[in-house]
């Protein structure tokens, strides 16, 4: 069995939707980063960055979403290509890691969250936002999946952030990334995708961005 220490932002969900296609036993054990609970010592004890997801397998702690990728995929063999496209495998999923993610994650918070003054920051994670959506749109011209002829672990982490497109760049925007749009419908018509995004219904979470939420988010301001 599995504990999957998840709240429903992108990076879990990548992870969520990997358990559910392997078909894999798994306890989601919800933690509120809203509330702050991210930073209870139980969960630093196993990821002292104190972020999710993590998972405990076997008595093993693994943390970051694409490591976790590769490592469940590894260790029970599952969604990945042929050793030809290691290579191919490594790098795109290191593109997501380092850059699809964070560049998103920045892009959501000067937009939608940061207080101003703003222009600067969020025209500088928007524009890299929308670059990293388009190296995928254009290496997927073609294709149908990421790496190789499968679909597999790149997928599904370039799905946890790319399916919110319209949300990290404020409007209307799948219609230019067609490429990149196929691959997500695609992975959302999955059963997994629709089981993964469901646990929403296990849980409830905290929604309104309150005070407590912002303290607890942005704990370098100063209080007011």
């Amino acid at each position: 069995m599995i504990d999957f220490y998840y709240n429903f932002s992108p990076n879990p969900m990548k992870v969520a939707l990997f358990l559910e296609e392997a078909g894999l036993a798994y306890r989601p054990v919800p933690v509120d980063t809203l509330l702050g609970e991210q930073f209870a010592p139980e969960i630093v004890r196993l990821n002292p960055n104190g972020k999710l997801p993590i998972i405990v397998e076997d008595g093993v702690a693994v943390f970051d979403s694409n490591a976790i990728l590769l490592y469940l995929a590894e260790k029970h063999g599952r969604f990945l290509p042929a050793p030809e496209y290691r290579g191919q495998l490594l790098s795109w999923l290191m593109f997501a890691a380092s850059g699809v993610g964070p560049y998103s994650g920045q892009a959501v918070h000067f937009r939608h969250y940061a207080p101003d003054p703003k222009d600067y920051p969020l025209q500088r994670y928007d524009f890299e936002a929308r670059r990293h959506f388009t190296v995928l749109d254009e290496h997927l011209a073609g294709r149908n999946w990421m790496v190789g002829d499968g679909y597999g672990i790149v997928d599904m982490a370039v799905w946890g952030w790319a399916r919110n497109i319209d949300f990290v760049l404020g409007g209307e925007f799948r219609a230019g990334f067609p490429n990149l749009v196929r691959l997500i419908d695609a992975i959302e018509a999955r059963p997994a995708a629709a089981a993964a995004v469901g646990l929403r219904d296990r849980h409830a979470f905290q929604r309104e961005f309150d005070e407590r939420a912002r303290r607890t988010m942005f704990r370098h301001l100063k209080p007011a």
